[in-house]
């Protein structure tokens, strides 16, 4: 599996820069092109203005020249500097905005895209889940600072060359001096710019931490909990080692960066600034004579806006840029992200199920050195219905997903008709299955959309889909309804029965084969829980179906039952083959019906 750490970068700083670029032309080429240019127009015109026009006005002045050049030079530059400001707020407010939401929406979709098709392994690795969380939450304002960071650095760019022109023609010495100043200091960006970057990467491992304890108290499945117990100076408790190792982190990295902020800058400033050109200058005005009074300001003034640019080009671009790439880095981690479930070349049949047969399977999370499961043998005829039973962490569920190939086995095949799924796509391999799992989510959506899992809802079958999982509960506009709050202040919010039968209908709405339920009636009473169950056989009896329950009056109509314990089959048959085996089924059985007498 690839190494998702963040110590590692692969690529450098400027291919890093020009890979999120190239993402970004590819979505709205004329954002990045407009930023180009406004980074010239925000900044060339003032600074020309600031060399050129101020020398002017001096000169005028101590040559004693008509007083009307400098009135004529003053409208000039309003002028200028007025269609400039006009020009940038056209693009800003009627350009860059929009422009800038379509790019989000276009890394938006990208991300989620790639995030929809990665590989469950993916989330078993911290390290990998970690960065997936940056590189989604920081999307937005990481496009905003590269174009803006690509901005500056066009602008500054043309702006030096501009005028480091200018400047060259009057005391080329007054450059080199510079120059020469800006770039020993340099180095010393690169050392902030990493510990930027590591210090982002840490303070997101670490607000992950204090972000769970705010989920706590403010989503609704925490509240009831919450309010009942004394568990509030548990999590507070909690919540502030994690918030004191966010600051501490802070803590860490603000007196690095700090201390060798302020050497570099001082440097420069002080060194460069406030002496060596100081010098320079007054010994050209007072001993050589070489400057006159606008070539005194306008250089000064020019060697201002060289440093400055220089500075950004080095200094501030080394570190800013070196922060950004450290981060754009996990963007191309992210989107490069190796999965391991590949298609098939072949294409699986949607029609009538077929003998569904687990040949010496085994599997075993990354990561751990024990197998979840071993060997297991099942050959389940066309429909049939399968229940698999036992103890938590016996396997159920693991087995369930290397039927949808939510993982591959480590050994072994799973075969239907004879063919091994890992041949065919896995987009027709999951579309002959319809699946309920334990961990069901009910969708900010309509209810009919909640059923159908598409925008194009059947209303006829999402209906009968929803009869046949027992949901009564009145809705004032039938599967039209909204279920939560985030798109409609008025959309409804159901119990934990109520959201399960939604999610169990879509099993019913789907046109597959074979259907998988995990612990389909978890939360539903006895009552609901035989109604269900004789609505299942009804509608399912075409299908093939393998159902996971801990309810074993759920698995007496099953054709055959599967007892799995540590990840392995130890007891198969009918409930009423493993009533007469007396084992571990019949115990289990047993145990649960003294509660009901």
């Amino acid at each position: 599996m690839a190494d998702f750490r963040a110590d590692k970068p692969t690529h450098s700083t400027i291919s890093n820069i020009f890979y999120l670029l190239k993402l970004l032309f590819k979505i709205s080429p004329l954002l990045v092109i407009g930023e180009c240019f406004w980074g010239v127009l925000m900044r060339l015109p003032t600074r020309i203005i600031s060399v050129l026009g101020v020398k002017y006005v001096i000169d005028v002045i101590a040559n004693g020249d008509d007083k009307m050049k400098i009135v004529k030079a003053v409208i000039a530059i309003a002028i200028i500097l007025l269609v400039t400001e006009t020009l940038n707020w056209f693009y800003r407010e009627f350009f860059f905005t929009v422009e800038l939401e379509k790019v989000s929406k276009g890394m938006s979709e990208m991300l989620y895209k790639k995030a929809k098709d990665l590989d469950l392994s993916s989330y078993d690795d911290p390290d990998f889940y970690n960065n997936f969380i940056l590189v989604i939450n920081s999307s937005g304002t990481r496009v905003t600072m590269v174009l803006g960071l690509v901005q500056n650095y066009i602008g500054e760019v043309v702006s030096l060359i501009t005028i480091g022109s200018i400047l060259l023609t009057i005391d080329p010495m007054c450059l080199l001096i510079i120059l020469v100043v800006v770039a020993v200091f340099t180095p010393v960006s690169r050392k902030i710019g990493k510990l930027q970057a590591q210090r982002q990467i840490d303070n997101n491992r670490y607000h992950r931490r204090a972000d769970y304890f705010a989920r706590v108290f403010y989503l609704q499945d925490y509240c009831k909990e919450v309010r009942m117990n004394d568990v509030k100076p548990l999590l507070l408790d909690r919540y502030n080692d994690a918030a004191d190792d966010v600051i501490d982190n802070q803590i860490k990295y603000a007196r690095k960066i700090d201390f060798i902020y302020f050497c570099q800058e001082s440097g420069v400033q002080i060194f460069g600034f406030m002496l060596l050109l100081p010098m320079y200058l007054g010994y050209c005005v007072l001993k050589t004579h070489t400057l006159s009074a606008g070539d005194f300001v306008a250089t000064f003034n020019g060697a201002f806006q060289i440093a400055t640019s220089f500075s950004f080009l080095t200094v501030g671009v080394v570190r800013r840029f070196s922060e950004s790439a450290r981060l754009i880095e996990k963007y191309r981690e992210f989107l490069n992200r190796k999965t391991y479930i590949k298609d098939g070349e072949g294409t699986a049949e949607n029609g009538d199920p077929k003998t569904v047969e687990l040949k010496n399977v085994s599997f075993t999370y990354p990561g751990n050195d024990e197998p979840t499961l071993k060997n297991i043998n099942i050959k389940i005829k066309p429909k049939e219905k399968i229940a698999l039973v036992g103890y938590n962490g016996a396997g159920k569920t693991t087995l369930t997903n290397l039927l949808l190939r939510l993982y591959d086995v480590s050994g072994g095949e799973i075969l239907i008709d004879g063919e091994d799924i890992r041949d065919v796509t896995l987009k027709s391999h999951r579309d002959r299955f319809s699946a309920v799992f334990q961990d069901f989510q009910v969708f900010a959506a309509t209810l009919g959309e909640n059923v159908a899992l598409d925008t194009n809802v059947d209303r006829e079958r999402a209906e009968r889909a929803l009869r046949h999982s027992g949901f009564s509960k009145k809705v004032d506009n039938g599967i039209d309804t909204y279920l939560l709050r985030e798109f409609d202040d008025s959309g409804v919010m159901m119990s934990g029965g109520e959201s399960q039968k939604v999610a169990i209908s879509r099993a019913f709405y789907k046109n597959c084969p074979y259907v998988i339920l995990d612990e389909p009636s978890a939360n539903l009473d006895p009552i609901a829980e035989y109604n269900l169950n004789q609505s299942m056989i009804e509608a399912a009896q075409d299908k093939t179906v393998v159902f996971i329950s801990h309810r074993l009056s759920t698995t007496v109509s099953a054709d055959r039952i599967y007892v799995m314990e540590n990840g392995e089959i130890i007891e198969e048959g009918s409930h009423e083959e493993l009533m007469a085996l007396d084992g571990t089924y019949a115990y289990m059985f047993n145990l649960q019906a003294e509660k009901y007498k």
